[in-house]
């Protein structure tokens, strides 16, 4: 979408056209949708319109009902924060003490919106001229203050702010990269301003060793899945590692102070429980933490399940009762499963080079039964866990 086609959306009449296509929108086929638009519409202002309607509805698993009062180009879409995880962020600015943030490179306003709900005075700068319309736009829609414009994050001066906030592009010609040589603004800016209070989201899986010292690694998950990570700097600093945990009954943090490490929590066998930590809680490495926490021990030095004697209720990690092992071996296995009636299996595994749904294949299951099988290993053994949650 270009931007004078944005601007025209805007409009009363493009507004119009909008309400129009949402209503439409899943009534019938697309063409007759099309159809029905374009007699009083330009194929390209109907084009614009039917994009926002489809943006907006898969912008709702980030951005929940406020999506439908929001504005979207794909690519920007894609890059934005989950609102949850934007919230959290902001939560923290306000912890820190900030007053006034500036978003260096704010897309089309995703975490303006979390920060200026959070009572900051913000501002926002982005070199793509249609990003900026929007993030103007979906303030404005929300009724949210905030300046935005067009300029190139590396040339401003930020000093003024308190804090200041980065989201570098982490794609090249060839797609998503996870080389930080590729990034936009490259690493080297984004280490210079780390050399101050700052907050810059990036990639799960950025190497532990490339965090500078002094900087704070936050990785957080949102519902079970990991969605990002962040490097907090200066006086946002509060610990080295953090995993924060986003689920339905809050929000939960252990950081590196929370872990005891292996020599404190042991390696042993498989208890009466065993935990299988969240993904930010792994990507942290703090995995021991979890295992301190419901009175555990590891299964296996290099092997992120923890086992304990004794229930506990985590936000940090899945719980599951321990029915009994299985022969480890597939046909062993199969055997038993068999006996057990089991025709609905979920096949959990770590550590081992098992692909679950070739083997669920393989093990043809038949039966009544549903059950959960952890494959991983034990003591440097494989070993097969049939479990069940709680």
């Amino acid at each position: 979408m270009d931007l004078d086609a944005f601007r025209w959306l805007l409009t009363d009449e493009g507004q119009a056209l909008l309400v129009r296509a949402t209503g439409l929108a899943g009534t019938g086929d697309e063409l007759h949708v099309q159809a029905e638009l374009r007699r009083t519409a330009s194929p390209a202002a109907v084009a614009a319109a039917l994009t926002q309607v489809e943006l907006r509805q898969r912008a709702r698993a980030k951005f929940g009902e406020l999506a439908d009062r929001l504005y979207f180009t794909p690519d920007a879409l894609e890059q934005a924060t989950r609102l949850s995880v934007a919230t959290h962020r902001a939560s923290r600015y306000r912890v820190f003490g900030a007053s006034t943030l500036i978003d260096l490179g704010c897309g089309i306003g995703g975490d303006l919106i979390a920060a200026s709900s959070a009572g900051l005075v913000c501002a926002g700068v982005d070199l793509d001229p249609v990003r900026v319309a929007v993030a103007e736009a979906n303030l404005a829609a929300l009724g949210l203050p905030g300046a935005v414009q067009v300029a190139d994050a590396t040339e401003v001066n930020h000093h003024a702010f308190d804090l200041a906030f980065a989201d570098p592009a982490r794609r090249s010609g060839a797609g998503r990269t996870f080389n930080v040589d590729d990034w936009v603004p490259s690493w080297t800016w984004v280490e210079d301003l780390l050399r101050r209070d700052a907050c810059v989201k990036v990639a799960p899986g950025i190497p532990h060793s490339l965090v500078p010292a002094d900087v704070e690694a936050e990785w957080v998950s949102d519902g079970g899945e990991v969605k990002e990570a962040a490097l907090w700097s200066g006086r946002t600093a509060t610990a080295r590692r953090r995993a924060t945990v986003i689920g339905s009954g809050g929000l939960a943090s252990l950081t590196d102070e929370d872990d005891p490490g292996v020599e404190e929590v042991g390696v042993g066998a498989v208890g009466d429980y065993l935990y299988e930590p969240d993904g930010a809680v792994v990507r942290a490495g703090l995995v021991t933490a979890v295992a301190a926490g419901v009175s555990g021990r590891l299964v296996d030095p290099k092997i992120a399940y923890v086992t304990s004697d004794s229930s506990f209720r985590t936000p940090f990690a899945r719980g599951y009762r321990v029915l009994e092992q299985l022969p480890y071996r597939e046909k062993q296995l199969k055997a038993a499963l068999r006996e057990r009636r089991i025709g609905r299996l979920t096949i959990k595994k770590r550590g081992v080079d098992v692909a679950p749904e070739a083997l669920r294949k393989r093990l043809a299951l038949a039966g009544e039964e549903e059950a959960t099988l952890v494959l991983t290993r034990v003591g440097g053994h494989g070993t097969a866990l049939l479990v069940v949650p709680f």
